[in-house]
């Protein structure tokens, strides 16, 4: 400091109150305030992304204030290998993180090369935010993890303060029905429990949002006239608070409210059409091969996923008001996203782990302040993107761009999101499942999944979004494809080669 400033600073003490109290919110005001909520198993049957309306009027709400990605994808259809991905900026085959199990690290400890690469959070730490976690961000057991208050797959170099909810879950006071006979599985199984409107309150998204909630009251709530300098320092920071809610994430858990207007004998099953020619690999989570549910049962399920959309779309919208009364959302950028899509009946296949599109594309909205960005408010890009492209879009917006580390492989939406795209459809979304035994490809008009890591007769499928957008026909055998079969075979080597390569 300069010698002349430190002696008029130390020898002024009401000059420096007014500096700390006046100058210093202000030039955190540069720095953007970051909200990051992530869904959990939320595919896009919402508002911003189909022709329904009042099903999600908060997401409906932050889509107006700001852009949806219409074609994002997961980097893996399944909670753990998902979120590091996201987390990371890295390919799960470049992370690490290529299965869902209950490791307790995050991919920082499980990855040596890895351990001075900070998460999301982690770098923005690392730049002077004050970084929060609720609920679930990282992969953690839902339910199981939750009613322990488990901080599951953590990273806690990532934050400043971390909040495990712990929910009630299963063993909430309500009749809990499964719908799925032949799936007991803690978390892969489908059931659900309706409750009563009063223990709303009580479940696990509504005290994630009343925490997250406390947090923003505590970072930037108004202070009295007579607080002391000490807790006026608490807006010196921006800060970046990521919160998880884990509806629609079985058991599908909401209120009677929520239900109702989804009546389960209204629910349409989706058309089933399954080519011969269609691996049976794809095919292993098809109803009669994991669930054994009826078409009532099946319907039963599809009006609980709704609601418990419903549910979590309500917990958004207590987030949105906060930063209303605070008067903090034209200093905060907000994010929505999945961690990857779900199936209900597409293909007669359900749940995740699949690769269809259902399974693997994801809500992503952002919505950010400022003059340079309202203009493009309430559009769609139909940009291919992909979950690792969070990173870098987030260092960019915060003008941290030079600071990003070199190793992301994701690219920066900027300027898809201030309405000036420099960039056209060419870009290519790629996602592995099964430890990487199967991956899959998504261009501007085309679909290609591979079974094996190498070619083998009836291991390929090849969809033409153009002409079948709902992935019936796989062309991948059909002769007056084959030069177009070979580009994308050719695409997606050289995208596999890019995720397995070490980034050092």
């Amino acid at each position: 400091m300069n010698s002349r400033i430190s002696q008029i600073l130390y020898s002024k003490p009401i000059l420096l109150f007014f500096l700390i109290v006046f100058i210093q919110p202000l030039h955190a005001q540069d720095r953007p305030n970051v909200l990051l909520i992530i869904s959990d198993d939320l595919n896009t049957d919402i508002g911003p992304y189909m022709d329904i309306k009042n099903h999600t009027p908060n997401l409906d709400r932050l889509a107006d204030e700001g852009v949806s990605f219409t074609r994002a994808y997961s980097q893996y259809p399944v909670c753990g290998p998902s979120r590091s991905s996201l987390m990371s900026g890295l390919y799960p085959e470049t992370n690490g993180v290529t299965d869902n199990g209950f490791k307790g690290v995050s991919y920082r400890q499980l990855n040596p090369d890895l351990s001075d690469h900070p998460t999301i959070a982690g770098f923005f730490r690392e730049q002077g935010y004050y970084t929060a976690r609720v609920s679930k961000i990282f992969h953690m057991g839902v339910p199981g993890g939750i009613e322990r208050g488990s901080a599951g797959d953590d990273d806690p170099d990532s934050w400043d303060y971390a909040y495990n909810v712990m929910g009630p879950e299963t063993v909430s006071d309500g009749k809990l029905e499964q719908l799925s006979p032949m799936n007991d599985h803690y978390g892969g199984n489908f059931s659900r429990m309706i409750l009563p409107n009063d223990l709303a309150h009580t479940q696990t998204d509504y005290l994630a949002a009343s925490q997250a909630i406390a947090i923003l009251e505590n970072r930037v709530g108004k202070i009295p006239e007579n607080a002391t300098q000490r807790l006026r320092l608490k807006t010196d920071s921006p800060f970046f608070l990521a919160v998880g809610f884990v509806r629609p994430h079985v058991p599908l858990i909401a209120p009677e409210r929520d239900f109702k207007p989804y009546p389960e004998q209204e629910m349409e099953l989706p058309a089933v059409k399954v080519g011969e020619n269609v691996p049976e690999e794809a095919l292993r989570r098809q109803n009669d091969n994991v669930f054994g549910m009826s078409d009532t049962q099946k319907k039963q399920v599809i009006s609980a996923y709704m609601a418990s959309v419903r549910f979590m779309d309500a917990q958004v919208g207590r987030l949105l008001d906060a930063l209303d009364r605070l008067e903090v959302r034209d200093e905060t950028i907000v994010i929505f996203v999945s961690d990857h899509g779900y199936n209900l009946g597409e293909h007669d296949t359900w749940s995740k782990i699949s690769l269809w599109e259902g399974s693997i594309r994801v809500p992503l909205i952002f919505s950010v302040p400022g003059d340079d960005f309202e203009s493009n408010y309430g559009t769609e890009s139909d940009i291919i993107t992909e979950l690792i492209d969070l990173y870098p879009t987030l260092t960019d917006l915060a003008n941290f761009s030079d600071q990003s580390p070199e190793i992301l492989q994701g690219k920066s939406l900027l300027d898809h999101i201030k309405g000036n795209p420099q960039s056209s459809n060419g870009d290519i979304a790629y996602t592995i499942s099964y430890q990487g035994n199967a991956a899959s490809i998504r261009t501007d008009r085309w679909r290609y999944t591979r079974w094996g890591e190498e070619i083998e007769d009836d291991n390929e499928e090849l969809y033409d979004h153009h002409n079948d957008p709902e992935e019936h026909v796989n062309l991948a055998d059909h002769s007056n494809h084959q030069e177009i079969l070979e580009k994308l075979r050719e695409l997606f080597d050289k995208k596999r080669r890019l995720a397995q390569e070490s980034p050092f």
